[in-house]
């Protein structure tokens, strides 16, 4: 039995399957055109990219390379008779750097060449970032702060700022 009524439903059902495959259709269309450039959404494709980062503030060793957190900085360049070692840094920043480890002087007794390296804990401060002339865009840490917590080597005061040279 046919009737009007279940034409009409079919018919009803029918049209909407045929009205949603085409909006489908319409939609999968528009997708597919759209620039890659606007995908993400507007204004997507204009935002800038993030800057780089800027490089580490660096300190300059006795051979005029650059180094980050050093394990190990030699103070005496001239002859190796001072020596930072054991470095564990707690910050390394665009100011200022802080470190703990070992001081390890020559006592240079009875002469420095006959002398033995004694050890002395010391808290390292670099400050005072300068750019480095030898290296366009990089800034170099141009103080040195040492302070003994405990006995400092004669006569050295237990509180000691250097200029760094290199």
């Amino acid at each position: 039995m046919d009737t009007a009524g279940t034409r009409r439903r079919t018919g009803t059902i029918a049209s909407r399957a045929r009205t949603a495959a085409l909006l489908c259709a319409a939609a999968a269309l528009a997708v597919a055109s759209v620039p890659v450039a606007n995908a993400a959404g507007p204004g997507a494709g204009s935002a800038p990219a993030p800057a780089p980062a800027p490089a580490p503030v660096v300190v300059v060793d006795c051979f005029e390379e650059p180094q980050v957190r050093p394990e190990e900085y030699l103070l005496a360049c001239g002859d190796g008779n001072n020596r930072l070692v054991g470095l564990r840094w707690h910050t390394w920043g665009p100011a200022t750097a802080t470190a703990t480890g070992t001081d390890m002087v020559n006592d240079c007794r009875p002469y420095c060449a006959a002398g033995r390296f004694r050890p002395y804990p010391v808290h390292v401060t670099l400050s005072h970032p300068r750019a480095w002339p030898d290296r366009p865009g990089t800034h170099r840490f141009t103080v040195i702060r040492l302070v003994y917590p405990e006995a400092a080597p004669e006569p050295v005061p237990h509180d000691v700022t250097y200029k760094l040279v290199y």
